[in-house]
């Protein structure tokens, strides 16, 4: 919440506070983070390993992070969404898959990133 004595740097760092919250929150708690940090892991290392060019890690990074930003705003969405009507209802359960489609398309566009940078550098060492 805002804090009306808060002045312009101030106001930031606070804001700054929550969202290192919010990021340590879902790295702790949500499972489909972790699961997709320790992806993210993998990749890195193939990175160091198969010796990527700097275009390439740019473009590896950013899949990392539309895959994590996704799952972290699917989360948000089902816990607001559990929130707001936590029995079940058939609009609130389609609500969570839509959310939940955003995390699998930005996967499935990492993993055709993924195939783009490491399937010519695999078809080398054979």
């Amino acid at each position: 919440m805002k804090n009306t004595k808060d002045g312009f740097i101030r106001g930031r760092i606070r804001s700054l506070k929550f969202a290192f919250k919010g990021t340590w929150l879902l790295l702790t708690t949500e499972d489909s983070i972790k699961a997709q940090i320790a992806v993210a892991i993998m990749a890195t290392i193939l990175g160091f390993y198969f010796d990527i060019s700097n275009i390439e890690w740019m473009i590896q990074f950013l899949a990392i992070g539309l895959v994590l930003v996704a799952e972290a705003v699917n989360t948000a969405i089902e816990e607001v969404a559990d929130f707001i009507h936590p029995d079940f209802h058939i609009k609130i359960g389609l609500i969570k898959d839509l959310a939940a489609g955003a995390p699998t398309l930005a996967a499935i566009v990492s993993l055709i990133i993924a195939g783009f940078i490491y399937i010519p550098k695999i078809n080398l060492l054979f």
